[in-house]
């Protein structure tokens, strides 16, 4: 077993697809076929279950992906140790992220470390929260920027942005006349409501409206901020949402006003895995986010 088997392996794990692995990977796709199967020989027990169109991992290759992620961010982090003695910090921090404020908290932290480290390079990626979690369990981000809440089990974490709750809402709804740049919560009681699909958000939602006795009305659930914004401009109700979803809008057809009486705020949280060590450029952009002073504009 070669290096190159595993990184292949790692590869078809991120895409289950040898087609789109090999494309990744810029080799054909029966050299890589016949790799796998070359691996799942000398393991004894075959790693992926293949279906037509796409590839599961059986139990056995769950267990080998650690191992692999393992071994292969040791060699890497082996080769950039060295390097960097050489030639300064240099390699890939692998980042994945939620949508909302954590691409502009990303942003700002690769500016700033990228004017002290210019040699790095960077590989983001975006998706839902119980995605983005486990991509970094699974060992194929170093890093991520998530909202609470999430299943904290096998990461390290740390609190790294906090923004208030906004409603947004068609200026043809009745709310518009309310003065000012925030509105309470309990004038939303009797309102459809609009608001993040995931089940954690409906009970998060569910606790604040509680202490007012007060049940809210769910009108849409939806998983993306900009399907929020379209729905409200039609009127179709009221989205709550963290403040990152107010930059979404542009110009009047759309209001926002800050939801106090009582306010709730949604946390950003840096986290990465306690399970197995990431290269030296990797854990130096930590370090950077959790020492630095930065402006979140």
């Amino acid at each position: 077993m070669e290096l190159r088997h595993l990184r292949y392996f790692l590869a078809v794990c991120e895409e289950m697809n040898i087609t789109k692995a090999a494309e990744k990977l810029m080799i054909a796709q029966p050299p890589l076929s016949r790799q796998i199967k070359d691996l799942e020989d000398e393991i004894g027990t075959p790693l992926f279950i293949r279906r037509h169109h796409s590839l599961q991992l059986t139990e056995e290759g769950v267990r080998f992906r650690n191992y692999a992620n393992r071994i292969v961010t040791l060699a890497d982090r082996s080769v950039e140790d060295i390097k960097e003695m050489h030639t300064g910090l240099r390699g890939t921090v692998y980042i994945a992220e939620v949508e909302g404020k954590a691409p502009r908290l990303a942003a700002t932290y690769i500016s700033a470390f990228s004017k002290k480290y210019p040699l790095v390079q960077y590989s983001i990626w975006n998706g839902n929260s119980d995605e983005v979690t486990a991509r970094v369990r699974n060992g194929l981000a170093d890093l991520a920027i998530i909202m609470e809440p999430y299943d904290p089990q096998g990461l390290h974490s740390e609190v790294i942005y906090k923004e208030p709750w906004i409603a947004m809402f068609s200026p043809d709804h009745p709310i518009a006349s309310t003065k000012g740049t925030t509105i309470k919560l309990e004038k939303l009681a009797d309102h459809d409501l609009i608001i993040p699909s995931r089940g954690s958000r409906l009970q998060e939602i569910s606790d604040w409206f509680a202490p007012l006795g007060i049940t809210p009305k769910i009108k849409a659930r939806i998983s993306n901020a900009t399907i929020a914004y379209e729905l409200c401009k039609q009127n179709v109700g009221v989205a709550i949402y963290p403040a990152a979803a107010g930059d979404l809008i542009h110009g009047e057809n759309v209001l926002i006003r800050k939801i106090t009486h009582p306010q709730h705020m949604a946390s950003y949280v840096l986290i990465y895995p306690d399970s197995h060590p990431l290269s030296p450029v990797a854990d130096k952009f930590i370090e950077f986010i959790r020492n630095g002073d930065f402006k979140i504009i």
